[in-house]
């Protein structure tokens, strides 16, 4: 990927890049709809991601081009025009990091050309807009030499994602992506920012993604519909008990205070909240005590709560969960992502990992006409610059 983004710079910019960059996406392998409730979350950055080659410009112009998008050609914006347009599609990402930049008084001197390239699937619930985010950061701090940590990239790529492109995500992809860390996963409290990395130790088996080829998109959907069902439910708690988040609240504390909670709808969202946050301090636990088949049980309620509470699933990926539990060998399966569409995350022992494939493509195409997709992923480090040659 490096030499490719790097030559085709060339060739579409006439010049070489200045700068060669890698940004991760991630999977989270539990804790979902957590991070804008104040709970936990654990995900790990993947081995797959964005690249980017970019070079200042003597002008204020930019010009983006990306190599998975090569039929919208070179899209031009300027430093002058930093608003979101439809038009300007994909690069509407990058723009709202450096207007995220410029309004934390990092004025960019002058434009840029960028030319990005993946291998993170679209729409695959596998955070590109984040690595996007983060791959943009990174390389402006590098270019123009601005005075920011990694977290505040991934601060920068939420702010940019919630208040640019109208998406109200919470912190945990660009966290993932910007802090990842070879062969561990973060656990990470969404409401301090406080994380600590827990290695991955998978002897005898792998983290299989499977991807269900439903593109979920998210901005302007239910996801920012459920986001407001938790603030409420918040709210209606707060008046009966001193709590700052969902998060704060154990299972039996909400079951405590949930009549509070003014409609049925939005308690069943909040409960999620509540639930999937503990689930996942558990599964923490049982990663640490080497306990997998503890943590796959959780993963199967995990999903069965986001299927039937939080309703952010699809037939077609409970088709691929279901499929996955009567697979020998498989620990546990949920699906990972906003939603809506996207990829389930499954542990498998290393002998099953053919059976688990057969299984659920069998089902997938008698029961939803597709073939899905596989990914034995590995676990990488966060951004990186690349050596240019």
């Amino acid at each position: 990927m490096k030499d490719l983004v790097k030559a085709e710079f060339r060739k579409i910019f006439g010049e070489s890049p200045e700068g060669l960059y890698f940004a991760p996406g991630r999977v989270n392998l539990i804790g979902e709809h957590t991070d804008y409730n104040g709970g936990h979350v654990f995900p790990c950055a993947l081995t797959i991601g964005i690249a980017g080659a970019a070079r200042k410009r003597n002008d204020r112009k930019l010009r983006f081009y990306s190599l998975n998008f090569k039929e919208l050609g070179v899209i031009e914006s300027s430093l002058d025009d930093l608003t979101p347009r439809e038009d300007a599609r994909w690069t509407n990402y990058p723009k709202g990091v450096i207007w995220a930049f410029e309004g934390r008084g990092m004025k960019l001197p002058c434009g840029l050309d960028l030319l990005i390239g993946g291998n993170i699937p679209n729409g695959s619930g596998l955070s590109s807009s984040a690595a996007l985010e983060v791959l943009t950061g990174y390389l402006l701090r590098d270019l123009y030499g601005f005075d920011l940590t990694n977290i505040d990239l991934a601060l920068i790529g939420q702010y940019s994602e919630n208040n640019f492109n109208g998406m109200n995500c919470g912190i945990m992809d660009q966290f993932a992506s910007a802090m990842g860390k070879k062969d561990s996963a973060i656990f990470l409290d969404t409401a301090t920012l406080e994380y600590e990395y827990a290695p991955i130790r998978l002897e005898g088996k792998k983290i299989v993604v499977t991807n269900s080829l439903v593109k979920h998109s998210l901005v302007g959907s239910a996801y920012n519909d459920r986001r407001n069902s938790c603030e409420t439910a918040l709210k209606e708690l707060q008046t009966v008990t001193d709590i700052k988040t969902l998060g704060d609240l154990t299972e039996e504390e909400f079951e405590k205070y949930k009549y509070a909670i003014r409609d049925e709808d939005r308690m069943r969202k909040a409960k999620h909240a509540v639930y999937e946050n503990r689930r996942t301090i558990r599964a923490e636990k049982a990663l640490k005590d080497e306990d997998l088949p503890l943590f796959g049980k959780l993963m199967y309620e995990s999903h069965a709560s986001l299927r039937d509470d939080y309703e952010v699933s699809c037939p077609e990926i409970d088709v691929l969960v279901e499929a996955a539990g009567k697979v020998p060998g498989v620990l546990g399966s949920r699906i990972t992502g906003g939603g809506f569409g996207g990829c389930t995350v499954s542990i498998v022992e290393d002998s099953a990992i053919d059976a688990f494939k057969e299984a659920l493509t069998k089902d997938y195409q008698e029961k939803c006409g597709k073939t899905p997709e596989f990914y034995i992923v590995e676990i990488g480090n966060g951004p990186e610059k690349l050596n240019i040659g």
